[in-house]
């Protein structure tokens, strides 16, 4: 072989060598998470959890993955922009906590995958197409949220045996707002139950809706109103309560933290905690559309007895002993 070409080769072999140890070298590309919620600072126990999540999956934020955090903070108008910055960044997916900001999601982008939290009732508000195949850029986990309405109104009615009217709080504001109302006149046909619907647009609306429920008689209230109205005034709503002396139950341990009587509903840090592993799924290679849509594991029942004392109500052992977590 003559001794240009050989002069080649090794010129060639170490070129390549060169680009090699500079590849090594390079940074490994740190993944860019984006995570769109009504209310970052409120919602802080769920967030942590998220964080936990990641962390037991060797993630840790500001090292090895980058997290973008966007929520309204109840300015329902911005879910779209916000939806739409996170797909400006390039971010490699997105976890939406809430049927609002997942629909603002989907409607952003086709390509970058979405995976839902609390995502209510998927198949009805066209998320995905099916639990076990979303087929979409859309996976994560379902909440329930419809049927555990029915749920609630039948422990309204074990804490009032002679239930007849029940003042239904919700928002029209809310993406699943018909299914919820849907479920509900369900639920209240099969328990004997006539539901007075009142929507809730504003936080304005609370001390009018508790005013039209004492107007028409209603012997309780099922609260399902959204965190992004709810969020900030959750105090002043179990005030009110009270003030009408109205036996009311929630979705969320908060509002009962708050002053309320009673609340039933997943267990949203183990919701959250979860949504991590589809993180570490999809940043692995996964398509959501083969990822299966997971339903809620855990759930609690949570009942403040000072509230009920404050109201007049006796709650019965049978559903104390039923309790989760007991406030007294």
């Amino acid at each position: 072989m003559k001794k240009a070409s050989v002069l080649s080769i090794l010129f060639v072999v170490l070129l390549l060598a060169v680009a090699v140890i500079a590849d090594a070298q390079q940074p490994n590309k740190v993944p860019r998470i984006g995570y769109l919620s009504p209310s970052v600072s409120t919602g802080r126990a769920s967030t942590e959890a998220f964080r936990q999540g990641l962390r037991d999956l060797g993630y840790i934020e500001g090292k090895n993955i980058v997290i973008e955090w966007r929520a309204n903070e109840g300015q329902l108008d911005r879910q779209r922009a916000l939806a739409a910055e996170l797909v400006r960044l390039k971010v490699e997916v997105i976890v939406a906590a809430g049927s609002g900001e997942i629909r603002a999601a989907k409607e952003a982008t086709a390509a970058i995958p979405i995976i839902m939290v609390r995502g209510g009732d998927p198949i009805g508000s066209g998320f995905v197409a099916s639990l076990a195949r979303p087929g979409g850029n859309v996976t994560g986990l379902a909440t329930l949220r419809p049927e555990l309405s029915g749920k609630r109104l039948e422990l309204l009615q074990e804490i009032i045996p002679r239930l007849l009217r029940v003042a239904v709080f919700a928002s029209s504001r809310s993406a699943d707002y018909a299914l919820v109302l849907k479920e509900i006149e369900l639920a209240a046909g099969v328990l004997g139950v006539k539901p007075q619907s009142l929507d809730i647009l504003s936080p304005k609306d609370f001390e009018t809706a508790f005013q039209a429920a004492v107007k028409g008689r209603a012997d309780a209230v099922l609260f399902r109103v959204p965190s992004p109205i709810l969020s900030d005034h959750r105090t002043e709503v179990a005030a009110l309560a009270v003030k009408s002396r109205f036996p009311v139950i929630y979705e969320g341990v908060e509002e009962v933290e708050a002053g309320g009587l009673m609340s039933y509903g997943i267990n949203n840090n183990d919701l959250f905690r979860r949504a991590a592993t589809y993180v570490d799924k999809i940043l692995k290679g996964a398509k959501p559309a083969d990822l299966p849509v997971e339903q809620p594991k855990k759930f609690e029942l949570v009942i403040n007895l000072k509230a009920a004392k404050q109201i007049g109500l006796t709650i019965p052992p049978n559903v104390l002993v039923r309790a989760d977590k007991v406030i007294k």
